[in-house]
């Protein structure tokens, strides 16, 4: 008898018959590929989603006027593998916002046009599909995918003072997040170009992610004090608000207005004592939750 129950246990591990239920990684896996910028490819339900599509080569675009060290050419650095490889298998891809470093001219010409895109309003829509793509979808609250669920979030691209500034407004425009969810698989909530305000805390207390990804790289514009997407101190707040999640961060070293580069973010969160819970991917690398 002593044997019979070892033996037993033995098969049934061969077999791959659980012995509990499974977990969340063995049921659904989920990876987040960060490519460069605020560009990713997210595996998640069987699916494979490309977000924020920026695929020129480097020094293809001038810096962004009226920002931090606008004399540096756009991308800064190369794609870490080649745009065949960044589009293989890509299902659909999430565009947050049309700026060029989300959306830019070789991605228009790259990415197949029969390929679902999803946006953030109806403006986006047609501009897509005046580009030539043919099937643009508007994400809303609830959208389903291929049995993902991907919920837009909201978010403010800059300053309230900011977008008290006609022009400056007009030019930060709106922008969106999004948060992927299946039954077995962990929740990522991908913030976008947003700052910490309302409904980045409403995200997190909704969908309470295990994973969200910040771009934390800090733009500015000049003539403002303060940023335009998230940076070092919010990476510390999402955290506190949201302390059994993991923090992503990407979105530096790559565009000319980034202030915060992936070497300030890993100082500052060591000298918060939060690294165990934020990953800074390099361009290429693969994380697997």
């Amino acid at each position: 008898m002593n044997n019979i129950l070892p033996a037993a246990l033995g098969l049934l591990l061969c077999l791959g018959a659980p012995l509990h239920a499974q977990s969340k990684e063995s049921v659904a896996p989920v990876s987040i590929q960060q490519i460069r910028n605020a560009t990713l490819k997210v595996t998640y339900g069987g699916q494979v989603f490309l977000v924020d599509p920026m695929l020129a080569r480097k020094g293809a675009y001038p810096g962004f006027e009226g920002t931090y060290r606008s004399h540096l050419r756009n991308p800064l650095v190369e794609l870490p593998e080649s745009v065949e490889s960044v589009l293989r298998g890509v299902d659909a891809v999430l565009v947050s916002h049309t700026h060029l470093d989300h959306w830019d001219d070789a991605a228009q010409q790259l990415i197949p046009r029969s390929l679902p895109l999803f946006v953030q309003d109806d403006a986006d829509a047609a501009l897509l599909m005046k580009q030539g793509f043919k099937d643009v979808r508007v994400l809303t609250a609830d959208t389903t995918f291929n049995g993902v669920r991907i919920s837009k979030t909201g978010g403010r691209h800059g300053s309230e003072e900011m977008y008290a500034v006609p022009l400056v407004a007009e030019r930060l425009g709106a922008t969106m997040g999004f948060v992927f969810q299946k039954p077995g698989a962990k929740t990522v909530y991908v913030a976008g170009d947003t700052v910490w305000e309302s409904e980045v805390r409403t995200a997190l207390k909704t969908f309470k992610p295990d994973v969200v990804v910040l771009n934390t790289g800090d733009a500015r514009l000049t003539g403002f004090n303060t940023g335009i997407i998230m940076g070092k101190e919010d990476t510390l707040r999402v955290h506190q608000m949201s302390p059994s999640a993991t923090i992503v961060a990407v979105h530096m070293d790559a565009v000319n207005h980034m202030s915060v580069s992936r070497h300030d973010l890993q100082d500052y969160v060591a000298q918060h004592a939060i690294q165990a819970h934020v990953l800074i991917p390099e361009d290429g690398e693969v994380i697997n939750f």
